[in-house]
């Protein structure tokens, strides 16, 4: 089949699909990822350093590193979702494995009468998000999917839902989503696939249109997968001045492909209902690219304490959305299977500004024998923002980010106690809920552990880390709106080899 592209301005659509507080949150917000070692203390590290991903939390960290080193990491992710709706509960759970971090970092020590002690220079990659999860709902509302259709085709003008002389209905598909915006091609799709008519099919200003379906309660199921990643490249700079203070500065490069599919199917309507089933599924696709910088600085007080600070700027993305729908009733239109994923609506390219990041950090040296350390971050989600901020649709999603999102504090605690060359590790974690009601996305606690090797020359480490969080997940923005409670646990094992030379 042919495949149709065609570019739907931003400004029409962003509003009603897939440009939203959703987007900004996922991409503002990171997961425990990187090395076993970082990931086992629930990534304290701001004040401790000497980990190739503690320079995500503090760039100078690369400066406490004695030798030059190279670290790869690979993790097991496990997703659990149980999901409650309608008082129906489901259950899913999806494994994956990836190569999450690989980087290095070399060591320059200073030979001449200079306060600085030492150079380093690192590069490290790290995959700081992981889109891979799927859930699944299911069970029995009183909202049925007309509504959706219904709520974007009041007002609308039933001429502008017709198709003209000669055209293909996949044609005007695309043609009234270029032409006037994403609300109007979903009243397109309620019409030919069947869910609604117009109360006067005879005028073409008709702007009032009637459910054909008939229920008290339907029968719902709803699937969602996504898969992607969030990825970061960081080039950084750091040198130990004297011997108490590390200053450093890191450039990141972000790398952004996510990708979601949500299949939608209902059935239970009355008898006399003229239609008895339907199905309505849709798939987004997100590219993009983005840019952040990082300074930080640690402090050795004496031999046992340490304090760090650092300042995380925001990331600038530059994305890119593609959207694919198919639909299908007991009276869709003959033609209707002729819109399927094969048919693209493509977005010009938008902006996501994420907030910046503020942490503070205290370590607790025990010599060789162990350490304690606790971070505190502190992030302000109501600067965050769709750009252009001037263009109508971004400005009212801004709004609502304003007025929805609050400031946000995080706290992370790890240890470590080393027995000769083995080192038991463990951490705990809790990020607050980004939204004021504090249900919509509710607080994430975690804990982890994890046990490491020293081989002299090289290092192995195994950790374990499990997080929990409660989401009240809405199946649409518009119709069926009553949202499923999923609880999410993600499990990570991670197993991680550094190699000194």
């Amino acid at each position: 089949m042919k495949r149709y592209i065609v570019f739907i301005m931003a400004m029409v659509c962003t509003a009603a699909n897939a440009q939203n507080i959703t987007d900004v949150l996922r991409y503002s917000t990171e997961n425990l990822q990187g090395t076993a070692r970082f990931q086992a203390l629930s990534g304290a590290f701001g004040a401790l350093g000497g980990d190739m991903s503690a320079i995500n939390i503090n760039p100078a960290g690369s400066a406490v590193f004695n030798h030059s080193l190279i670290t790869i990491t690979g993790s097991n992710y496990n997703t659990d979702n149980e999901a409650t709706y309608f008082n129906s509960f489901t259950n899913n759970e999806l494994n994956s494995i990836e190569l999450n971090q690989v980087g290095g970092v070399f060591v320059f020590e200073s030979n001449g009468d200079t306060n600085w002690k030492k150079v380093s220079l690192a590069f490290n990659y790290d995959l700081v998000n992981n889109f891979d999860n799927e859930f699944l709902v299911s069970g029995n509302s009183n909202q049925g999917i007309d509504g959706y259709f219904l709520g974007f085709a009041q007002g609308t003008p039933f001429g502008n839902l017709l198709l003209q002389d000669g055209e293909f209905i996949e044609e005007a598909y695309l043609d009234i989503g270029s032409s006037f915006g994403f609300g109007t091609q979903q009243a397109f799709l309620g019409y030919f696939g069947g869910l609604i008519d117009p109360v006067d099919p005879d005028n073409n200003d008709n702007t009032e249109y009637v459910s054909n379906a008939q229920y008290s309660t339907v029968n719902q199921e709803y699937f969602r997968s996504t898969s992607g990643f969030n990825s970061k490249f960081t080039i950084n700079l750091a040198g130990q001045y004297q011997d108490n203070l590390y200053l450093g500065a890191s450039a990141n490069f972000h790398s952004v492909l996510y990708e979601q599919v949500t299949l939608f199917d209902e059935t239970g309507y009355d008898p006399a209902s003229p239609i008895q089933t339907t199905r309505f599924d849709n798939f987004l696709r997100t590219e993009g690219y983005g840019y952040s910088f990082t300074v930080g600085a640690i402090a050795k007080l004496n031999d046992n304490i340490r304090v760090g600070g650092s300042y995380q700027s925001p990331t600038w993305y530059r994305l890119t959305d593609d959207t694919s729908q198919r639909i299908n009733s007991d009276l869709a239109d003959d033609e209707i299977n002729f819109i399927d994923f094969n048919i693209i609506n493509l977005f010009e390219e938008y902006r996501v500004k994420t907030p910046a990041k503020l942490t503070g950090s205290l370590a607790i040296v025990f010599g060789k024998e162990g350490l304690l350390s606790f971070d505190y971050g502190y992030q302000d989600f109501t600067e965050a923002e769709l750009r252009p901020s001037g263009d109508p649709s971004f400005a009212q999603v801004n709004q609502v980010i304003a007025e929805q999102l609050r400031p946000v504090s995080t706290f992370r605690v790890g240890g470590e106690y080393r027995i000769d060359a083995v080192s038991l590790r463990g951490g705990y974690r809790l990020e607050q809920s980004p939204y004021e009601d504090e249900t919509t996305i509710g607080d994430l606690t975690g804990f982890s552990g994890g046990i490491g090797f020293n081989f002299g020359g090289s290092r192995l480490d195994l950790a374990f880390s499990r997080s929990e969080q409660e989401v009240n997940q809405q199946l649409f923005d518009v119709g069926v709106t009553t949202p499923a409670l999923v609880n999410r646990t993600n499990t990570n094992i991670t197993l991680g080899y550094t190699l000194n030379f």
